[in-house]
């Protein structure tokens, strides 16, 4: 499938980890073509630990197969049946490619953990509800993985950029340090030229191994037209948009508010009629939907409006694909006609919803716009993102900064500018939004103290 490398992703230490101590099923789940297959294969070959793949799409008997048995020791033995190698208990794993394919996989995958002769790990698409059910399992039967394209620090360092570049950013990140203009100069170059590949494994993977920006055309290519297929089924079973919504996205982007108006797809068209299309095209992993919130109070969740949203790319590089050459060269070459607003905002969506955010943006009459609002570590934090020259203007930002209501503590703004503290704005360089995590939680442990509390019958 690719070079003979293998590309930085982070879930495979999670994959690691599971097939070295992991007694429930595993699923890693996500859009088609961003290397859940290729990973998990990697990481069982270099174990050394025995497996079988079982393919459900290549092998479409197997929902027969499953479907078919009356228990676990039936259903072990149909397996026997149609691997091509022993299968030893104790030892050998189940790889379940595709399961997505077969709607009841949960149930048995219940009862084949509960036997115990073999461990299951599985790989689905986000092909709308298939996989819900699968998500429903009892907590010890099934753990959940989600894989997205590669995000900006598996990029780096697959195009080069050695670790510790990376660990010294931080550093300027966490102190709030300017980094050396050198290497800030080159980073802005890595981050552009992320614009133009962006994260989807084999697109990358073309780019390391040729530099040539027209093959990388071309895989995009590729697998936009696999989504469109996706659609297609999706469309003649459910009589969805999820098309015309898809083709419709740059161009909202390109939108001076970037928010999505339903009469783009068709006039007179209600977000009720249209609600499941957009929530199948985001399980498809086609796109990402940020919500709007009616004020940046914690929790955030409790002012979501899901009738207002912008809908970004589930990957920038599929966003560029559909930009001339002539813009893609105009982007890598830093020209200032272009206008990288949308590009800019996209990267930054699927990197928080990588790092596991919840993202939302806020807008108001009387206060203006904010890009997003995450919660981060516990504060709700305003992210404004800026393209151009101009990055230390917005009204918005400081209206919210100044309203003693909200009580926020700091904003950062990301531009292509270095490491600045001004007050609560703490502007950024772009690249620098790969540090956005959240701080594990460590001390979760709270016992109840009833002592002292008694009840007199006398009284």
């Amino acid at each position: 499938m690719w070079g003979d490398f293998m590309l930085e992703r982070s879930a495979k230490k999670y994959i690691e980890s599971w097939i070295q101590s992991g007694r429930d099923a595993l699923l890693i789940t996500g859009a088609r073509q961003i290397g859940k297959t290729y990973l998990i294969k990697e990481c069982l070959r270099e174990s050394g630990v025995p497996y079988v793949e079982l393919n459900f799409i290549d092998q479409p008997e197997l929902v027969t197969l499953f479907d078919g048995a009356r228990d676990a020791k039936d259903l072990l033995m149909r397996l026997s049946l149609v691997t091509k190698q022993p299968l030893e208990k104790g030892h050998t794993i189940l790889f379940l490619d595709e399961v997505q394919e077969f709607k009841d996989i949960v149930t048995r995958v219940k009862f084949l953990v509960e036997d115990g002769s073999y461990r299951y790990i599985m790989s689905g698409s986000l092909l709308g509800v298939e996989l819900n059910d699968l998500r429903s399992a009892p907590v010890g039967y099934l753990r959940v993985c989600d894989m997205y394209p590669m995000d900006l620090c598996e990029f780096m360092v697959s195009v080069g950029v050695n670790q510790n570049v990376i660990d010294t950013l931080k550093e300027c990140f966490t102190q709030r340090l300017p980094v050396d203009s050198f290497v800030h100069e080159k980073m802005i170059d890595v981050f552009n030229l992320y614009l133009i590949v962006g994260g989807m494994p084999e697109a990358v993977n073309t780019y390391v191994e040729t530099n040539d920006l027209a093959k990388v055309a071309e895989v995009h290519e590729k697998i936009v037209r696999l989504y469109k297929s996706d659609f297609t089924k999706c469309e003649t079973r459910y009589k969805l948009k999820l098309q015309e919504i898809y083709d419709a996205m740059p161009g909202q982007l390109d939108q001076k508010n970037k928010r999505f108006q339903i009469n783009s797809i068709g006039k007179g068209l209600s977000y009720d009629r249209v609600a499941n299309d957009f929530l199948w095209l985001k399980d498809v992993g086609g796109a990402i939907p940020v919500y709007n919130i009616s004020e940046p109070k914690l929790p955030l969740v409790i002012s979501e409006n899901r009738n207002l949203f912008k809908l970004f790319f589930s990957d920038v590089g599929l966003l560029t694909s559909r930009y001339s050459d002539r813009v893609k060269m105009a982007i890598l070459n830093k020209e200032k006609s272009i206008n990288n607003g949308a590009l800019f905002e996209n990267v930054v969506s699927q990197e928080l919803l990588s790092k596991g955010h919840k993202e939302y943006y806020f807008n108001s009459k009387k206060q203006g716009e904010l890009d997003f609002v995450i919660e981060l570590n516990e504060k709700v934090v305003p992210l404004e993102i800026k393209s151009g020259k101009d990055y230390k203007r917005h009204s918005a930002l400081c209206n919210v900064l100044a309203d003693e209501n909200y009580g926020i503590e700091y904003a950062y703004v990301f531009s292509e500018g270095n490491v600045e503290v001004s007050g609560k704005k703490v502007y950024l360089p772009i690249y620098m939004m790969m540090f956005l995590e959240n701080e594990k939680m460590v001390d979760t442990i709270y016992k109840l103290d009833l002592s002292g509390l008694t009840f007199d019958k006398d009284m």
